[in-house]
């Protein structure tokens, strides 16, 4: 899937690897670039639509879909992140909330448009969806589940011709870690090789040098090896006994 002529939709398009992911897009020759965040959001660009999108908010959301006319590709982006233990219950509900539940929201709501676009679904996942980073446990968990969603929604939507991508990136220099003492990878190059992604039908995408050094055995792994094995049970019969 080529970019150009496309009308695509971000989430938590305010900042970071969302402000990057509209600028890339439009670069690319989008037709159409939906920018949703909290707060409405100008743009220069008359390219650009913004949504005033609330990840959490039902209302906000099928309000956004009312005003988006065709969708090719839906960029769960917007996330939270929060450094603290696990004694705070609430804390591991709001990242579920915001990173879960927010992706699989906006996701049902704008199924519809995008099933009939035959189009593609990206889910911003983290490599720490597979190994915690201990400062980071609510927000780890949160990806790890939104890793899951993107599994399980690539099989079952496999039938209805709607693509489904997991991004797996590193530590991105935004808001989140721009303090830890880390190397970091600017938003802009992450948006890139997202896009590089998408055009390429990966289903995986891991953006930058820390997360592709693991991509070679990723894919030709066990654990990928078990996904494919699991989303063949989608077509198989049922059992009736």
């Amino acid at each position: 899937m080529t970019i150009v002529d496309r009308a695509v939709l971000v989430t938590g398009a305010n900042r970071g690897i969302g402000q990057a992911l509209v600028a890339e897009a439009l670069r690319r020759g989008a037709k159409r670039v939906y920018a949703g965040t909290r707060q409405p959001l100008a743009h220069s660009d008359e390219r650009v639509t913004p949504l005033t999108l609330d990840v959490t908010d039902a209302a906000q959301t099928q309000a956004a879909v009312e005003r988006v006319e065709s969708l090719d590709i839906l960029i769960n982006n917007a996330g939270l992140a929060l450094y603290g233990d696990l004694s705070d219950r609430a804390a591991l509900e709001q990242h579920l909330a915001v990173n879960l539940f927010g992706t699989y929201g906006v996701t049902q709501a704008f199924l519809p448009l995008l099933t009939r676009s035959q189009g593609a679904i990206v889910n911003l996942a983290s490599l720490a969806a597979w190994a915690a980073v201990p400062v980071l446990p609510a927000y780890s968990i949160s990806k790890a589940a939104v890793f899951s969603l993107s599994q399980s929604l690539r099989a079952l939507l496999a039938g209805q011709g709607v693509r489904v991508h997991t991004v797996m990136p590193g530590p991105v220099d935004t808001d989140m870690i721009r303090g830890l003492d880390i190397p970091k990878f600017s938003p802009e190059s992450v948006a890139r090789a997202i896009f590089d992604g998408v055009e390429k039908e990966d289903e995986d995408i891991f953006p930058d040098a820390m997360s592709e050094s693991m991509a070679e055995s990723w894919r030709s792994g066990a654990v990928k090896a078990l996904e494919r094995q699991n989303a063949a049970l989608v077509a198989a019969e049922p059992v009736t006994s």
